[in-house]
Formats: C-alpha cells, structure tokens, sequence
C-alpha cells in the first residue's frame, strides 16, 4: 500500500503529459503560410454528351506541411447547378467544412459531371469551381466541362425513312433497329458514339454516305467521313478495341452501303448474317472506308454461341470491297463462311495486331461451312481479290478452308500476299497456287509507318517509294481515284488503297 500513493501519482502526471506526446502531423497549424497543394488546378472533361454522366475524375489535395490543417470550407462555387458533384475521402459530399488533412498527407476528391441538355447544337463549355478555405487562405480548382447536345438512341426502333443529320452527333444505347422495308441514310460528316455493347440493327437497308463524291485529294480526316466509335472520348481509350458491338445486317437487308465511313473500336465492323443462306442474299458495298481496332464478340449460331471477331464478317453474305483498309483486327480482317460471294479490289489489310498478344487467324479467311460445330450445310463461296494487299504479322494471311471443293471460284490476282500455303504456281488438288497472274508473294509492301516505326492511331498504310506494290496493279474501271481520291496511275496503278504520289 505503501507504494500506491507514488504509483498514483505517476500515472496521473503520465496522463497529463500525453497531449504533448501527439505526432507533429496530428497537430494542427494555423499559419497562413501552411497552403494546401493540388494535383491540377483544373479538372476538365472533353466532351461531354448533356445527360449523360462522365467517369470520375480524380483530383488530389496535398498538406505538403509537417503538420496537419483544418479546411475551413470546401464546397462548390455553384456556378453551374447541378453539373458537378464530389466524393470527397469516400463520402458522396458537396461540401466538407472542417475537414482535416494531416502533415504531409493527402485527401482525394473524386469529381463527375452531368450536363443538362441546352438549346445549342455546337459544343458548349460548362465551369465551375471548388472552393477551399484554410488558415484564411482562399484557392480554387476550377472544373471545366466542354458539353455537346446529341441525339439518343436508346433500344429504339428508327422511322421507316430515317436520317440521320450531321448537326449533332448520335449516340447509342442498346440498339438502334433499322427494321424491314425501311432505310435509314447516314450523311456526310455525321459523327456516331455507341455505348458498351450497343449495335445498330439492318433489317432493312443502310446507306451511309451514299451521295458524297469528292473533287479533290480527302485528308485522312476529312469531316465528311461518317465516322462510328464507342461513348468513351478519353484520350486513353482512342484505339481500344471492342468498346461497342458494330454494325449487323440481317438476312432481310439488302443493298446495304457503306462509303467514306470509319468504324473502330468494335467487336466487329460489319456482321453479315444469313445463317439459312435464304435467297436473296444481303449484300453490302463497301467503299473508301477504313476498318480498325477489332476485338470479338459473341454470335448465336442456333443453340451454340461462339466469339468471333472481324472487320467483315459475313454468313452467306455478298460483300464488295473497294478502296477500304482494315487494320489492328484481333481476329479477321474480312472472314466469309458458308457461301455468299465477296469481291476485294484495291483494298489494305495491314493487320499487325500489336493490341493482341498472338493471333493465330489468317486476316483474309473464306470457308465453305460455319466455322463452328453445327449441322454441315455446305455452300461454296466465291471470292475475287484483285490489286490488293494482304499483309500482317501472321505467316499465312490468306485462308481458303476446304478449297479443294470450290477451287474454281477462287481469282486472286495481282495482288501482294503473305502466305506460305499458297506459292505454287498452279493449283494443286486441294489448294490454289497463287504465284501467277501477277501477284508479289512474301515481300514487304514497305507501308510508309506501322506499328514497328509509329505509335498506335499514327499509322500510315500508303506505300513507300521503294514498295513492291507500286505500279504492279492493272487499271480498273470506275476504281481510277483511290482511297483519299488521289488519281492513279492510268497504266500501271498500285496495289492496295492508296496510290502513292510524286512518282
């Protein structure tokens, strides 16, 4: 007993004492000198569709002092009602008055923006700005929000003569039907951003950019390209592939075109599908176009579902092809199975895949059969590939399953290949031979930048000086203007899209 008094005592003085034993970073400072740091002082969304909501951005608040602060105030200017809102350290908060920050830490704010829609059809700027308080110390991070009206498209079924202006963009949710006997014209210039997974439907007819003829040299971006790509507009995801679905035409549409247009970021391109090879067969022109970055999707084939991903895909389709690059296709360029007929002329399939780690399908792939386990029904196809290049980073990028049972419809014809199946110069019994009829087999088509020499969206598929593609081609009639209609060579033109100048 005679120690607990002194014991007692001890604790009572440790217990005072404590408050002084706090962490520096614990205790606050009032001195104006101690200011808070930003990780940027605007936060900005680059367009912006009205009622829709962004992805979150994050804006981090540094206490860069030793020890902590007390922020007074932190809340919106209220600039913009209604536009802006905060999570703020977790907690979905406009405000957070007396929020602490200790020494040498860190508080995130995450920052998202919806726009309510406006009467204006050109892009607009929507501002406001976060307000902190501390230590009598007024700062600002402004957030700037660059808005733009649109047309939705949610699930919906169009008016049986739609068109879709170029005024504003259109933007897609679900599906867009284009149902039968109906058309829907897509005009010049017009700009279209598809959700995650959205699709526009044909089961009617599609026309996309059918009237634009142009009288000079086009720039590769020329605004009068119809241009189709996913709702994600930040600079992160400008070349992810499968971002959307693509474009399906049913077994119904017919006379489908496709001119001056670019379709990226999708599972597939084009989907032609014709599962029964009913007669008529859909068809669709494509002209002048650009296909890229393509990943998979999942296709219903009777009972059985089964990825496949393609810049054309086509089930007892027709397809024409003229002045067209496909490129960066996970899986197939242009694929044709069970029949239907497919023309090629002055097309580029430069497809190096670098997004993909290996792909083991040949870009330009033709088959007799479905190209999964389903009852056989066998329909030849028809294929003519004339002054194209077929190129990529796989041995063989041409393909014809089955050839021997449809060897008499296969014309390739100068045209520069990559392939090691095919080098004969004469068909054998069960593959043709493509070392004739004026065809360059296994050189390099010497493209101008690729993803060897060029960063992804910087490539340019137009030949070098020295190709071996360049004047190998034979003229064709209505094909005089290539791709970005530079004239071509009257006598000896190039292979593939683009006709390479100042010869």
């Amino acid at each position: 007993m005679r120690f607990l008094l002194p014991l007692l005592l001890i604790l009572s003085a440790a217990a005072t004492l404590l408050p002084g034993c706090e962490p520096k970073e614990d205790l606050l400072t009032t001195d104006r000198s101690a200011k808070l740091e930003f990780s940027t002082d605007t936060v900005l969304f680059d367009t912006v569709f009205t009622q829709v909501g962004t992805v979150s951005k994050r804006l981090w608040v540094y206490n860069r002092n030793a020890r902590a602060v007390r922020v007074e105030q932190l809340r919106l200017a209220g600039k913009a009602p209604g536009t802006y809102s905060l999570i703020i350290n977790g907690d979905d908060q406009s405000t957070a008055d007396g929020l602490e920050i200790r020494g040498k830490d860190s508080v995130q704010i995450l920052v998202k923006a919806v726009l309510g829609q406006v009467a204006k059809d050109k892009p607009f700027l929507v501002e406001d700005e976060l307000q902190f308080l501390t230590n009598g110390n007024e700062q600002q991070v402004k957030l700037v929000a660059y808005g733009q009206n649109a047309y939705f498209h949610t699930e919906e079924t169009l008016k049986c003569e739609e068109v879709w202006r170029n005024d504003k963009p259109h933007v897609i949710f679900g599906y867009a039907l284009v149902d039968k006997d109906c058309h829907l014209t897509i005009e010049a210039g017009t700009r279209i951003y598809s959700h995650a997974g959205a699709a526009l439907v044909v089961r009617g007819q599609l026309r996309i950019n059918p009237d634009l003829q142009p009288t000079a040299e086009l720039k590769p971006d020329d605004p009068r390209f119809v241009r189709f790509q996913a709702d994600r507009l930040e600079p992160f995801y400008n070349d992810i592939p499968g971002q959307w679905a693509g474009i399906q035409l049913d077994a119904s549409s017919h006379d489908n075109v496709v001119r001056y247009a670019e379709i990226k970021n999708a599972a597939f391109g084009l989907v032609v599908l014709n599962l029964d090879n009913a007669a008529p067969r859909p068809g669709v022109l494509v002209e002048n176009s650009i296909i890229k970055n393509i990943s998979a999707a999942s296709l219903q084939f009777g009972s059985t579902t089964a990825p496949f991903g393609g810049g054309i895909l086509s089930f007892s389709g027709d397809v024409t092809v003229n002045n067209s690059l496909f490129t960066n296709c996970g899986e197939f360029a242009v694929a044709g199975f069970q029949g239907g007929k497919y023309v090629l002329r002055h097309c580029t399939i430069a497809n190096y895949t670098p997004q993909f780690n290996r792909r083991e399908t040949s870009s330009l792939t033709f088959s007799d059969e479905l190209p999964v386990k389903v009852p056989p029904r066998r329909v030849s196809p028809e294929v003519s590939v004339q002054n194209s290049i077929v190129w990529g980073s796989f041995d063989d990028e041409l393909f014809f399953q089955n050839a021997e049972r449809y060897l008499g419809a296969i014309s390739v014809t100068n045209s520069l290949l990559r392939t090691k199946a095919y080098t004969g110069a004469a068909n054998t019994a069960t593959k043709p031979g493509l070392n004739n009829q004026g065809n360059v087999l296994n050189q390099d088509p010497k493209f101008k930048l690729t993803y060897l020499n060029s960063t992804p969206d910087k490539y340019d598929f137009r030949l070098d000086t020295l190709s071996p593609a360049s004047n190998k081609a034979v003229p064709l009639p209505g094909l005089e203007y290539d791709l970005l209609h530079v004239l071509r060579d009257p006598a000896t033109p190039d292979m593939g899209a683009y006709e390479r100048k100042n010869k």
